[in-house]
């Protein structure tokens, strides 16, 4: 049996989702985040020394960092679903956008969350931030023009990957700009087992709209 060590409102949730997609059996184990600091709880260290989620632990196998949570699970328990064939031209490409997500596509995002706790001392580095920011998402909205998915033409875990980075910028009120890129965190956040993970996962403040 997988268990899921899962952090509410945080990256844990697409594994959670994923696992749906999979239709695999799994548990799991929830955490909390500290209502003041917004940090995980220090029980976390418990399962792993960074404090971090998500982990995942499937018998004696034990993985913290989501992309290679990703490619095991769909390795595993995918039975060729949410990946290209090895030998397939898109399995590159693939490969790509699974490790973009964390890789790139975040580094801007996490850059605006530690400098915007800077107040007025953060003014000289947002020319740059905001750069970056452009010159990503401009690039993930050209690359999605006109496409579903990232890759091919159905959910891979690229997919699943990017859905993360994309959720928080829509948060952020980022992808105004981004119609393409808008438009897939909607598509991605209307499937029966995306639905089913965020009713299991808890607090989730990047998910589907309410009022």
């Amino acid at each position: 049996m997988i268990t899921l060590h899962h952090l509410s409102d945080s990256r844990s949730q697409r594994i959670l989702w994923l696992l749906e997609e999979l239709a695999t059996g799994y548990e799991i184990v929830a955490y909390e985040r500290d209502t003041a600091t917004r940090l995980a709880p220090p029980e976390l260290e418990k399962i792993h020394p960074l404090g971090k989620s998500p982990v995942i632990v499937d018998g004696d196998v034990l993985i913290h960092e989501s992309g290679a949570i990703v490619d095991y699970l769909i390795g595993k328990y995918g039975k060729g679903k949410l990946v290209p064939a090895p030998d397939a031209a898109e399995y590159i490409k693939y490969m790509e956008w699974l490790h973009y997500a964390e890789g790139s596509a975040m580094l801007p995002l996490l850059l605006r969350l530690y400098t915007g706790r800077l107040g007025d001392a953060a003014e000289p580095l947002m020319p740059q931030i905001d750069g970056e920011t452009a010159n990503h998402f401009s690039f993930m909205n050209r690359e999605m023009t006109g496409k579903e998915y990232f890759v091919g033409n159905s959910l891979t875990g690229a997919d699943i990957m990017m859905s993360f980075p994309l959720e928080a910028a829509r948060a952020r009120g980022l992808l105004a700009s981004y119609p393409e890129l808008s438009a897939f965190v909607e598509r991605m956040q209307s499937r029966p087992a995306y639905l089913n993970a965020l009713e299991k996962g808890g607090v989730y403040s990047y998910g589907p709209a309410t009022s």
